[in-house]
C-alpha cells in the first residue's frame, strides 16, 4: 500500500475525526435507528431511512480515516528547516499582479483546505512551488488562468 504523506496535525486531526464517529456519532445514530424502528412500519418511516444513511455516512467515513491513518506516513514540519520549498513548509507568497501576500503550508490531500490555508502539495499552486526557495518567481497555470508568485519567506512550523 502506498504511503499517505500527512502532518502531524493532519493526523491528528484525523484520529480526533475517528475517535468522535465512534464513541458520539455511530452510538447517536444507532439509538436513532432503535427509536425509528418503534415507531412501526419501516418502509415509510422517514426517520429511520434517514436515519440508516447517516449510518451509512458514518461507516464509510470510518473505514476512509481507518485506511488513511494506517498508511500514514507522518512528518513533523517543525523538525525540518532550510530555504527550500517542500512538503510541510509554511510558504509566504505575494501574487506579483495584485501584490496581496499569502501564506500556505503544504500538506497532504486528506488535510488540505485551501480557506484555512493549507495546500493539497498535488495541487498546481504546490507542484510549483516544491523546490524553489525564498525569494524566488513561480509562474503557476491554475484552472483560473496564470498567475506569478513570489516567495517572499519559507518557514518550517
Amino acid at each position: 500500500m502506498e504511503k499517505v504523506p500527512m502532518t502531524k496535525r493532519g493526523y491528528e486531526a484525523l484520529n480526533n475525526e475517528l475517535k468522535t464517529l465512534k464513541e458520539v456519532e455511530r452510538p447517536a445514530v444507532i439509538r436513532a435507528i432503535s427509536e425509528a424502528r418503534e415507531h412501526g412500519d419501516l418502509s415509510e418511516n422517514a426517520e429511520y431511512h434517514s436515519a440508516r444513511e447517516k449510518q451509512s455516512f458514518i461507516e464509510g467515513r470510518i473505514k476512509e480515516l481507518e485506511g488513511l491513518i494506517g498508511r500514514a506516513d507522518v512528518i513533523d514540519p517543525t523538525k525540518m528547516n532550510g530555504t527550500t520549498v517542500r512538503f510541510g513548509a509554511t510558504v509566504k507568497l505575494v501574487d506579483e499582479d495584485t501584490d496581496e501576500e499569502r501564506n500556505y503550508q503544504i500538506v497532504g490531500e486528506a488535510e488540505a483546505d485551501i480557506a484555512a490555508g493549507r495546500l493539497n502539495m498535488a495541487s498546481p499552486l504546490a507542484r510549483g512551488l516544491i523546490g524553489k526557495e525564498e525569494g524566488d518567481s513561480v509562474e503557476v497555470i491554475t484552472p483560473g488562468g496564470s498567475r506569478s508568485y513570489e516567495i517572499l519567506e519559507v518557514r518550517f512550523v
